[in-house]
This record gives C-alpha cells, structure tokens and sequence, in this order.
C-alpha cells in the first residue's frame, strides 16, 4: 500500500518536490522512492516542530506525569486530561486556570500548549505583562497591526500570569482587540488568579472589560484549582533538608584529642 505509485504522487505533490513531480514517469516504479519521501517527510515535521518550540517558548516546565494532583485541594484531574486531547481547539473554545499563586496553573498550561505543538499547531506562550507591555510599546500603527496579529493567527494563545499587575485602559483595549481577533476563531488559554469578578481591579476604569470577560467566558472551560503554593512546600522541602544535612555533618565531626 505504502509503495502504491497514486499515494506516493500524492505525497510528493504535497511536498512539493517538483523535480521529483516532473520526471514521475522514469522514476514511479524506483526502489528508493518510498524512502526518499519518508526521509523527507521526517526532516520537514522535525524542522516545523523545532521553528515552532522556539516561536512558543514555552519554556522548561514540569510534565503533566510529574504533576502532583494530591498537593491541591481541589483540581478536576479528569477535566485537565481530557484537555490534552486538544478537543477544546475544534470549537475554538478557551481555557481558563483560575487560582492561587503556586498551584501548578502556568505547568498546566505549558503541559496542553506542548501536546498542541506535538500535533502540529502553532502556539504562542507569553506572560501578560510581556505581552500588553510588548504590544503597548509599539511606536506605530503598521507595527502594532503586525504584532497583533502575529499573536492573534496562533493555533494556540496561552496567556499567562493575568491578575497579578494592574493595567492601564491602553492595555485593556490592547486584550480585548486580541481576543476579539481570536474569538469563535482560535483558542486562547488564560491563567489566572483572580475570578473574573475581580478583573475589573486588574484593568480599572477600563470600559472593556465585560466585554473582554463576556468573550473569554463565551465557549469557555474553566479549571478552578484550589490549594496553597507547590513552591513554597518545595521550598520548606528544601531548607529541611539541607538542616537535617548539616546536623548530621555536625554529628559526625570527630572531637579534637586534648
């Protein structure tokens, strides 16, 4: 079946190798031919998948394995895995981590914006502040129309860290032309630790942010995550351990003969 001449056309063609296309007729029938386009096929999905790890940057992150779904009180394990099915991306609906500081929600999303990478999706991995403070910068109008929609063609938009700086109206009207870009198109991936309520704090005197949150909310999937921060406990982990290490170096010490 793999060596079907009418498949193996059809793979060049999508190639594009029409050196190959033009002199089909000499060469349909070759040994080698299957492997070429394999070997071609192969080099091409690990160049796109290289060109688009580094567009995401995403990052080094922990892997959805390593994640400990005992530490937060409360996490809807089962909601999180069927996520990485990436179903969510086929009705352009958006994710939204909602919690506390430290309770793996920018892991999570690193862990779903990497499965899409893996099967073939552009992604876009920025913090908020680097994003708005990017974009709020621009010096003109061809540039900003440029960057937008850089950031609004992704398959993939995760925005990270949204509620932890305050933002002015420029940068509220800067989100909002975004995901408005993106909505019932493209899915967009919010972490965040503050409920939408409260995001009016986030962008104050903004006259956009029902209407920001309205088009986040619309198609929506929010994974609420309750729990103190995993860092912090990593953290007492540590200097625990680092104690118990000094007392026993301490405790094996030989005392010096009088």
């Amino acid at each position: 079946m793999m060596n079907n001449p009418d498949i193996l056309l059809n793979r060049a063609k999508a190639l594009r190798l029409n050196g190959l296309i033009t002199h089909w007729d000499e060469i349909a029938d070759a040994d080698w031919l299957a492997a070429v386009l394999q070997w071609e096929e192969e080099e091409r999905s690990d160049r796109s998948m290289r060109r688009r790890t580094r567009a995401a940057r995403l990052g080094h992150f922990k892997q959805l394995s390593d994640y400990d779904w005992h530490w937060p009180r409360r996490i809807d394990r089962a909601a999180v895995e069927d996520l990485m099915t990436l179903s969510f991306m086929n009705d352009a609906a958006n994710i939204v981590f909602i919690g506390p500081n430290g309770v793996g929600k920018s892991t999570l999303a690193r862990n779903v914006a990497h499965q899409a990478l893996i099967c073939g999706h552009t992604v876009v991995f920025r913090t908020a502040s680097e994003m708005l403070g990017e974009l709020a910068a621009l010096d003109s109008d061809a540039a900003l129309r440029r960057r937008l929609h850089h950031y609004a063609a992704a398959d993939v938009l995760a925005i990270d860290e949204v509620g932890y700086l305050s933002y002015s109206n420029r940068h509220a009207d800067l989100l909002f032309e975004l995901i408005s870009r993106r909505y019932e198109k493209r899915s967009t991936i919010i972490t965040t630790n503050r409920p939408f309520a409260d995001w009016s704090e986030v962008f104050p005197n903004a006259a956009c942010v029902v209407s920001l949150v309205d088009r986040l909310m619309h198609r929506s999937e929010v994974i609420s995550i309750e729990g103190d921060s995993y860092r912090f406990k990593e953290a007492a982990e540590r200097s625990k351990a680092q104690r118990e290490k000094r007392t026993s170096r301490s405790s094996g010490e030989k005392v010096p003969a009088a």
